[in-house]
């Protein structure tokens, strides 16, 4: 478990957004770890974690010209199989802590990964431990 910063940025909702977006980190090859991509009629919001944030972020003030915003979030690896996700909820639930969203990434054979906003970073990952 891993406290690690977040990307985002808004990007307009058309076609090839996405695209440079990632090739302005491919092509300096910083890797992406985990993304979301949420949609609305104009605008995009791509949250991502990657392996070179202070890269990345450079790269991106550069190559976009959308708000881009950094947060910090919980990456947790857990196994890979029925009930691992609501192991963890349950046990944030029982701290009030609050997950204010979350999305999965890929991790080391046989887990699973998820990237967590939580209310309360250091609480979460007291419960967590």
């Amino acid at each position: 478990m891993k406290i690690r910063p977040e990307i985002t940025v808004a990007v307009e909702n058309l076609p090839g957004r996405l695209a440079h977006l990632t090739k302005c980190l491919a092509d300096r090859k910083v890797n992406i770890l985990a993304i979301s991509v949420l949609e609305s009629t104009d605008m995009g919001l791509v949250r991502m974690v990657v392996d070179k944030p202070a890269i990345a972020l450079q790269l991106l003030v550069e190559c976009c010209t959308m708000t881009i915003t950094v947060c910090e979030v919980l990456e947790v690896a857990l196994p890979n199989k029925a009930g691992a996700l609501n192991g963890i909820a349950a046990k944030l639930s029982r701290k009030k802590i609050d997950i204010q969203y979350l999305y999965g990434s890929a991790t080391a054979k046989g887990k699973a990964g998820i990237i967590m906003k939580v209310s309360n970073l250091k609480a979460a990952q007291k419960a967590l431990r």
